[in-house]
Order: structure tokens, then sequence, then C-alpha cells
């Protein structure tokens, strides 16, 4: 089987191209707006980019009306967004995190999930992750897509702050991944 995306319908009942990069992390991203409403959304086109300094990505598709993604639109705005790692334990959490809600309402209330401060961004963290990134907003990158919702916001951050719970490395100093159990899209 092959295609061109660009001209053709996929052959097969479910589109292929997601499923063809795994695993994909989940970036669970926490931010604030300038006014102090709180973020918390789940991003499957998330990545590190390299390690000095270290500098991640993610992206954001617009909604079918056109708006931008309330998580880019913050990092924006106050300079910072935090990353949370995503785990088996908080995947329900994850998921209602994923959900579109009005503006202004806390997706940390609505999923019941526990806040912890950050060291330098304003935003909370997830309490019970085991890992966190704050990260210092450095750019987006606009491109357009073939409609309003294949329209994405790339957006770089560097990393300013790592924290990782104690009880999840090992004695040789590495992170007990088995332990963590952590989520990622793995094809469909």
């Amino acid at each position: 089987m092959k295609y061109d995306p660009t001209r053709e319908k996929s052959p097969l009942p479910y589109s292929p191209f997601k499923s063809c990069t795994v695993p994909r992390p989940i970036g669970w991203l926490s931010t604030i707006s300038s006014d102090g409403a709180e973020n918390l959304a789940p991003y499957s086109q998330w990545q590190n980019l390299t390690f000095d300094p270290p500098m991640v990505m993610f992206s954001a598709n617009q909604y079918p009306d056109g708006r931008r993604k309330d998580t880019v639109v913050n990092a924006e705005e106050t300079g910072w967004f935090v990353w949370n790692m995503a785990t088996w334990d908080l995947r329900e959490a994850v998921n209602i995190s994923a959900m579109a809600l009005p503006a202004g309402e806390s997706e940390f209330e609505r999923a019941g999930v526990r806040r912890a401060n950050a060291d330098l961004a304003p935003a909370p963290m997830v309490a019970d992750s085991p890992c966190h990134f704050e990260v210092r907003y450095l750019s987006t990158h606009r491109l357009p897509g073939n409609s309003p919702v294949g329209s994405i916001d790339i957006v770089f951050g560097r990393v300013e702050r790592i924290h990782v719970k104690d009880e999840v490395v090992t004695p040789e100093g590495k992170l007990d991944i088995p332990r963590i159990r952590p989520l990622a899209r793995l094809g469909y």
C-alpha cells in the first residue's frame, strides 16, 4: 500500500500517519493565563530537542473555528509552561484534562488533580506526577494547514528547572521507568 496524503485519502479506514511514529510521549502541560486562569492539557506532539541546554517543543492544532489553544497563548503571554510526566496511575486525569473546557475553567479542578508550586514558572505543577520540567518559552512557529484544525503552533522552550521525585530514582541514579509507567501514544 502507498498513497499521496496531499492528494489522496488513506486507503485504510484509519490513517497510518500518526501510528507510524511510535512511541510518542505525552506532553502534559500546565500553564496559567496572564489573568490567573489555570490550564492543563495533554499533547501527543511533544519532544525534547537537545540537551545543551535542554530544549523541548510541542505542537498544538487550532480549534475548528481557528482559535489557538490556551496552552500556546498562555506560554506566549507569561513566558512559561510546565511539563508534567503523564503516567499510567494518572491516566484518567490526563484524559479528563484533554476536554475542551470553557475559558477560565480549570482542568486541575475538573480532573481532580492536586497542585504543587513550581520554583520559577507561574503555573502550578501536577503534584502526583513524578517528574516535571519548568520551561521558559522561547518562540512559536506557526504553520498553516489545509483547514483551521490542520494549522499548528509549534512552541519551543528551554528547560530551566527539572524536578524528579526521589522515590522514582534507582540506587544506580537512573529513573525507574517500569515503576513510573509513563504514558505514550502507541499507534491509535
